[in-house]
């Protein structure tokens, strides 16, 4: 637990930056597993690929359980709330942790799922999702008024500078593949988005780093698990139901796919997604508006996602970024140079208030 806390403290010292630095690293291994055993490239699949609904009972089963690791690897059970059951203390959410982690669990599957739909790239993908929360985030932090967060200009301008990457992606021709069932998926992605970027505003971004703890851990503990038993639950009565209907799919994933040799492999894809939700989650338990921390997440995926692509075109013959998408990418890599001015300044202003007040208590003591 020691070398635990010495670890946090280390990575803490880094700040956002290391938390942007880690969901980027899970990012690219995520989106690019997701892709090769979708389409049929890896695993001995000989080209026929699985579906998005057949991998995720492992995925998602990867993600319980590196969940429950880290927690309890971090000591982090000891701040959430507590009920007795029996005479024996076991941890449970709060109302607002139990609907944030409900949100969460939507936003889980609805991601990987995004990444399976034929005809469109990690990076168009990525850029819908994405862009659709960007434009959320100053409207989260207006309607807010817990904790009446200031909005800073930069933070401004690199919301907009997103949101003008994920225009330039969508008016090339990438825009004219999105199906029905995509525009769905992501629909639902984004409206869990909104409800848990509120409940968050409203109860977890502080200064006070056991609120964050106690909202991170009960928020991950619900998502899982309730993602897990729900998929169970759903596919076992779809059972009978043939191996086409989604529900069968399911099933499949449940009683087959893990016997079959893909089970390590999508297992590691479930590892990373897992990596990108903590990262994430950290990111944005941050106590800096929404309209700063949503850029610096978003940012650091799309970036993730067009090198994802790259590696895939090199290695796996697949199609390269369009010129609309890579534009996109260098409106992000502006973006970030604003959430960087953003970050330098305002270290620059906490060093010259501890500074005058230093004087000040220096001035006091000789007084």
């Amino acid at each position: 637990m020691e070398q635990a806390g010495t670890w946090g403290r280390r990575i803490a010292a880094f700040g956002i930056a290391a938390l942007c630095f880690g969901y980027f690293a899970s990012y690219v291994p995520y989106t690019m597993m997701t892709k090769l055993v979708t389409k049929g490239l890896c695993c001995g699949l000989g080209g026929t690929g699985l579906t998005g609904f057949q991998i995720q009972p492992i995925a998602i089963f990867a993600s319980f359980v590196c969940m429950y690791s880290f927690i309890t690897i971090m000591g982090w059970w000891k701040h959430t709330t507590h009920s007795k059951i029996l005479g024996i203390s076991v941890p449970r959410p709060q109302w607002f942790t139990l609907l944030s982690g409900l949100s969460l669990s939507f936003q889980i599957i609805t991601t990987t799922l995004a990444y399976t739909f034929g005809g469109i790239s990690i990076v168009f993908a990525m850029l819908l999702m994405r862009g659709g929360v960007l434009i959320m985030a100053p409207v989260v932090d207006m309607i807010v008024k817990r904790r009446k967060r200031k909005i800073y200009w930069p933070s401004w301008v690199a919301a907009a500078l997103s949101l003008a990457a994920v225009i330039v992606a969508i008016s090339g021709k990438m825009g004219t593949n999105l199906t029905l069932i995509a525009g769905i998926d992501i629909s639902i992605y984004l409206l869990a988005y909104f409800f848990r970027l509120v409940l968050m505003s409203s109860w977890a971004k502080s200064s006070d780093e056991e609120e964050r703890k106690r909202f991170f851990s009960e928020e991950q503990m619900v998502a899982n698990a309730a993602l897990f038993t729900g998929l169970f639950i759903v596919a076992f009565l779809g059972r009978n139901s043939g191996s086409e209907p989604i529900l069968g799919q399911l099933w499949n994933g449940f009683a087959q796919i893990p016997f079959q040799g893909f089970f390590l492999f999508i297992f590691f894809l479930g590892f990373f997604s897992y990596g990108t939700g903590l990262f994430g989650s950290l990111i944005y338990l941050d106590g800096r508006e929404n309209t700063f921390t949503v850029p610096a997440n978003r940012a650091s995926s799309i970036l993730a996602g067009v090198l994802a692509d790259y590696l895939l075109a090199f290695f796996y013959g697949q199609r390269f970024p369009s010129v609309n998408e890579l534009a996109g990418a260098a409106l992000i890599i502006t973006a970030i140079a604003f959430l960087g001015y953003r970050s330098v300044v305002e270290k620059r202003t906490k060093a010259a208030k501890r500074a005058q007040i230093q004087a000040q208590i220096e001035a006091l003591q000789t007084a």
